[in-house]
């Protein structure tokens, strides 16, 4: 009963103008704040009636999901909520991001346009506040900052392949980050702009070794979590 309250509380009516994107954002909050616990199987037929909507908008906002890696397709099964990352995933998560990105400012720093590098820099400048709301709404201004700041040196890098591979990668740290809220907020801004102003002098090494930093600074920050995760009578739902 009180989690069909709680769902209730987190879902709005979708407007018709926005349907498929108040859709995708209403599924999308379940699966952040858990009340699509993971590893669970989603019902569309259910979903649809809880949102006044025809199964069809449903179909297409998992989709989209799926292509988030907030969701899983199996034959036969249909749609599940993506598993928790295990710390053996994380680790090699961040060895991937490590990979990806340091390459990316690099590139960033050697091939962005003046105006790509205005555009980083602002980003980074941009203040960072998770008070914000409450559950998923209360990390959207970090998470929308933080995606968007990697975006744009992954789009100044000139590689549509890394671009679209670390954004998914982007998604899976984002459940984590919700299930084990952000504290490195002011670090995380400040990591930012140093990267931003490697790439607006045009210095590749220097941009990678930022990057680099950055990853390997907010790896750290994680990593208490999954202390708590491992403790005993830990809460395995957010409170």
């Amino acid at each position: 009963m009180a989690q069909q309250e709680t769902r209730e509380g987190r879902l709005r009516p979708a407007r018709r103008l926005t349907l498929a994107d108040d859709v995708y954002e209403s599924i999308k909050t379940l699966v952040m704040d858990h009340i699509l616990p993971p590893g669970e199987r989603v019902n569309i037929d259910a979903l649809a009636r809880e949102l006044d909507v025809s199964p069809t908008p449903v179909r297409e906002a998992l989709a989209r999901l799926e292509a988030d890696g907030l969701v899983r397709k199996r034959p036969l099964s249909g749609y599940s909520t993506t598993p928790l990352l295990t710390r053996a995933e994380f680790d090699d998560l961040f060895e991937v991001r490590l990979l990806f990105e340091g390459a990316t400012a690099g590139r960033a720093a050697a091939h962005a346009s003046t105006e790509e590098r205005h555009r980083i820099s602002t980003e980074a400048a941009a203040s960072i506040d998770v008070e914000v709301g409450d559950g998923y709404r209360r990390h959207a201004a970090f998470t929308a900052l933080d995606a968007t700041f990697h975006d744009l040196i992954a789009g100044a890098a000139g590689s549509p392949l890394l671009r679209d591979s670390i954004t998914r990668l982007h998604s899976h740290l984002h459940l984590h980050r919700l299930y084990f809220p952000v504290t490195g907020a002011p670090d995380t801004n400040a990591e930012h702009q140093r990267i931003a102003a490697a790439i607006a002098a045009g210095d590749s090494d220097a941009a990678t070794e930022a990057m680099r930093v950055h990853l390997i600074a907010a790896r750290e920050r994680h990593l208490p979590a999954f202390d708590e995760r491992a403790a005993p009578g830990a809460p395995r739902e957010p409170a």
